[in-house]
């Protein structure tokens, strides 16, 4: 009789599935007893179920977890709470873990990488984390420094939105060596975003978003220890720990040290093939929960020496008489924090008002040769939401938010008379966001913010998706949306003063901006009882304003100037992924690049960005988990280099990770680059780094060779 009158009540049934320690569980079979009918969480740990006649318990299941059977009451909203199964062995208990990749199951392609893929490979920082991923690239951008950018859609990573726990993050200066702020052991989950992303975040990302998960401090209460070295004797250390007060509040240390000592000169140009790093990385973060009200919040430090250039006994033609090196000194620091409050008016409606307050100081000083670069970058964001869910068919979000960014920039820089600073910019928006969402079968979100800058004044960012999910074969997803950058050449181009180019900026630089289409098409077909995943994206960013960064005129110069023609970048991509046995799943993805920019009045293939991209990955888990084997092969793809210096071929690059679980925790070996391609002669003009024609920014593949690494992690539970 309640379930009968429950049912009239309540068109749908809402919930959220969670470990024994708050955390929610992604993936979780939540089926009404003694039937077909169920769902699978979300990214967010939730799930929505029509009610059924003379059906009152709920069965959940999760590997690695106890079944549970849950009664429902007949309310609106349910929370379930599992248990964890452990398999106890004479030295290992096994755990299940999430799945390493999913879709998230709303609107926008969103990609979640969670901790187990992670563990794939030598995740020492975040730039090293995407190395099994077929969507996003990481390269070097010049030879000298050791930064890493992010390739998306096959643009640069000025075009992608950083956040960290969906908080604006690393703009500016921090920018260039970002990728290598985020200590691998961190992260607990990895959020990539394709194309026109959510307006909630702002209006800057134009090929989408990549957002960083950090751990919790609600997680179990646990000690972490992690060390790793590598061939090229490089150390880093890592400790996280938890403490919980009570049950509301908890707090976390996270803390992070590295090390790369010696130098390295593989190719004996007498310039080092890396540079030696020296960070230090702290955390601290607190959780609070009591009743209705949620607060988050973490303090955030970090200091990093990079040293590179020619090696002590570099054979060299100086510029002064004491025979001096060419050295490239890099030191940064970093201070951040940030503050998030939010209080549940209506759980079942998802009622909520949520206050985000966020700032940043970050610090550099560089040293190329005799030029140094030297700029204080402080921020300050600030953010108000309300949310709520009308029905369970159509919901909103609103919002403020304001960002303040200051630039103080200080160089010594040779035949470079026309730099400027980079200008203050002050940023008050707007937004609104609906979304209706009908049984998860079809969803449609849109969003348009309006935004006012000091700089640039009013512009309005509109953007949309669709999710269609034709039966439980297909599901299609189509977006739509603008997006806006602000040049600052200097700050995003600063490591290009390893070269002796002459660079020019011209003055009344444009905002950035564009808009990108998407469509994308998922196929889950089951094959032998095993479920084969494909995917087929395709994806359009074209400009109608764009600062060109020109290499090709002029191979002494660097010259950025407002886009007069065309810029777009068409990109196409096929991944699917099938478990051929029992432990065993094999991804196999290619991705093609058409990257064109009108330079010098001109449409050119944009230089230095490889054409397609081929990825095949493999893992195998043995029966219990104990042992894990990874082999990731990546084909990256021909392309053309500035005039002047030709094209490059397609080349290979090949990784392996053998991984041994305890009751303790795990150790792991592997490789980096077994087939130990490196580029041949990535510095131009190595012999007289004070001449001219000095250039170590024409990088395109790896510069290091092979690299053997080897770690261990211990895990102390309740310590």
């Amino acid at each position: 009789m309640l379930c009968c009158l429950a049912i009239t009540a309540f068109s749908q049934v809402k919930g959220v599935v969670k470990d024994s320690n708050g955390n929610t569980l992604i993936g979780a079979n939540v089926v009404w007893k003694g039937t077909n009918i169920g769902t699978t969480t979300d990214g967010d740990g939730k799930f929505v179920l029509e009610p059924q006649p003379s059906v009152n318990e709920l069965v959940t299941t999760y590997i690695g977890y106890a079944n549970d059977t849950t009664q429902w009451n007949g309310t609106a909203f349910v929370e379930i709470t599992m248990k964890s199964e452990e398999v106890n062995l004479d030295d290992v208990v096994v755990k299940s873990q999430r799945p390493g990749r999913m879709k998230a199951k709303g609107a926008e392609n969103i990609e979640i990488t969670t901790s187990t893929e992670l563990c794939r490979a030598a995740c020492c920082n975040l730039g090293e984390s995407f190395s099994t991923n077929p969507s996003v690239d990481v390269e070097y951008s010049d030879a000298a420094t050791g930064a890493k950018q992010i390739k998306l859609l096959g643009l640069s990573g000025s075009y992608v939105q950083m956040l960290t726990e969906n908080v604006p993050a690393f703009r500016g200066a921090a920018a260039p060596f970002s990728l290598g702020y985020i200590p691998g052991t961190w992260m607990h989950s990895i959020q990539v975003s394709k194309g026109a992303a959510t307006v909630k975040n702002g209006y800057e990302s134009i090929t989408g978003q990549i957002n960083v998960e950090y751990l919790k401090p609600q997680l179990d209460e646990e000690l972490d220890v992690n060390f790793f070295i590598d061939s090229h004797l490089k150390m880093e250390a890592n400790i996280e720990g938890n403490y919980h007060f009570n049950d509301a509040l908890s707090t976390g240390l996270l803390a992070h040290y590295e090390n790369m000592w010696m130098e390295h000169d593989g190719n004996g140009d007498g310039f080092m093939d890396m540079p030696k790093v020296q960070q230090y990385d702290f955390m601290n973060r607190w959780m609070y929960k009591k009743d209705y009200y949620i607060m988050q919040a973490y303090v955030k430090a970090l200091k990093e020496d990079r040293n590179g250039g020619q090696v002590e006994n570099a054979h060299n033609h100086s510029k002064s008489d004491d025979n001096q090196r060419y050295k490239i000194n890099i030191g940064s620091e970093r201070y951040e924090g940030v503050l998030k409050n939010a209080y549940i008016f209506d759980e079942i409606h998802n009622t909520n008002v949520a206050l985000i307050l966020s700032g940043s100081i970050h610090k550099m000083n560089s040293l190329y040769g005799f030029k140094t670069y030297d700029v204080n970058n402080n921020n300050a964001y600030a953010q108000l939401m309300f949310e709520t869910e009308f029905t369970p068919s159509h919901s909103i979000s609103t919002g403020l938010s304001f960002n303040h960014d200051c630039f103080d920039e200080r160089w010594k820089l040779e035949y470079m008379p026309n730099l400027v600073n980079a200008p203050d910019e002050n940023i008050g928006g707007a937004y609104a966001q609906y979304t209706f969402n009908y049984d998860d079968k079809l969803v449609f979100m849109a969003g348009f913010r309006g935004d006012y800058s000091d700089l640039y004044g009013t512009f309005f960012t509109p953007r949309a998706h669709v999710k269609w999910a034709v039966g439980d074969l297909l599901k299609l997803r189509f977006s739509a949306g603008k997006g806006y950058h602000t040049p600052r050449p200097m700050l995003d181009y600063h490591t290009h003063l390893a070269s002796n180019r002459d660079i020019i900026v011209d003055k009344d630089l444009k905002q950035e901006e564009a808009w990108n289409y998407g469509t994308t098409a998922s196929f889950d077909i089951d094959i032998l009882e095993k479920c084969l995943i494909i995917n087929l994206e395709y994806y359009y960013t074209n400009f109608n304003s764009q600062v060109v960064a020109d290499f090709d005129s002029d191979v002494h110069k660097l010259h950025f100037y407002n886009l007069d023609g065309i810029s777009y970048s068409h990109t196409f991509q096929i991944d699917a992924t099938y478990p051929f046995f029992e432990g065993f799943s094999l991804l196999g993805a290619f991705r093609y690049n058409d990257v064109k920019t009108t330079i010098n009045g001109l449409l050119r293939e944009k230089p230095l960005s490889s054409r397609y991209k081929g990825l095949v990955t493999a893992t195998y888990k043995t029966p219990l988990e104990i042992w894990q084997f990874d082999v990731t092969l990546q084909i990256n793809g021909a392309g053309r280099l500035p005039d002047g210096f030709g094209t490059f071929d397609a080349y290979p690059i090949l990784n392996a990770q053998i991984l041994k679980w305890f009751r303790w925790g795990n150790i792991y070996i592997g490789g980096e680059n077994l087939t130990n391609y490196k580029q041949k002669n990535p510095i131009i003009g190595y012999d007289d780094p004070w001449g001219n024609n000095f250039d170590a920014t024409m990088i395109y593949g790896p510069i290091d060779g092979i690299m053997f690494y080897a770690g261990i992690k211990w895990r102390l539970e309740k310590y």
